[in-house]
């Protein structure tokens, strides 16, 4: 190209199209001009703005492959299964272990505290109503409990799966 060139397109210099390719002339395509309103307000024309959805967006492949791989029990299904299990497993022990130590202090505060076993509460001795009574309610609060970890821990594995 010469300088007369240049000095038509301002001095810009574009990469020649045709460089590289057999085609040897760019062919300019025009495109349907898009009818403007007549009162040419900028504000009017955001106001017709409408966004148009064709459909709804798909799911993301994640889930669907996890669905599959759960359904064919592949290794990565059966690896989402084992970490579901472990984390119950997890939260069961956990919870039976709270559970033994604090069934397990009652007798060992009795006998390193022999004051705690003489007392009286509305006539009965307090050690036979933590021991005999106590217990009861508690271990169904931690049955509770792990109840809902699981539930929670289930839920989780669900909303993984599904998204």
């Amino acid at each position: 190209m010469t300088d007369e060139v240049y000095r038509k397109i301002d001095g810009i210099r574009e990469p020649d199209p045709t460089l590289g390719r057999s085609v040897p002339s760019r062919q300019q395509t025009s495109r349907p001009a898009i009818p403007i309103p007549s009162d040419g307000d900028p504000a009017t024309l955001r106001a017709r703005r409408q966004r148009v959805v064709l459909a709804e967006p798909s799911r993301s492949p994640g889930g669907l492959r996890a669905r599959v791989e759960l359904a064919q029990q592949t290794s990565w299904g059966e690896l989402l299964i084992s970490d579901l299990i472990k984390a119950q497993l997890r939260s069961g022990v956990l919870l039976a272990v709270l559970a033994a130590f604090v069934l397990g202090a009652l007798p060992l505060a009795f006998y390193f505290s022999p004051t705690l076993a003489t007392l009286r509460f509305i006539g009965l001795p307090v050690p036979w109503l933590l021991l005999g009574i106590a217990p009861f309610p508690f271990l169904l609060g931690v049955g509770l409990w792990y109840n809902r970890l699981a539930e929670r821990h289930e839920r989780d594995f669900v909303n993984m799966i599904e998204n």
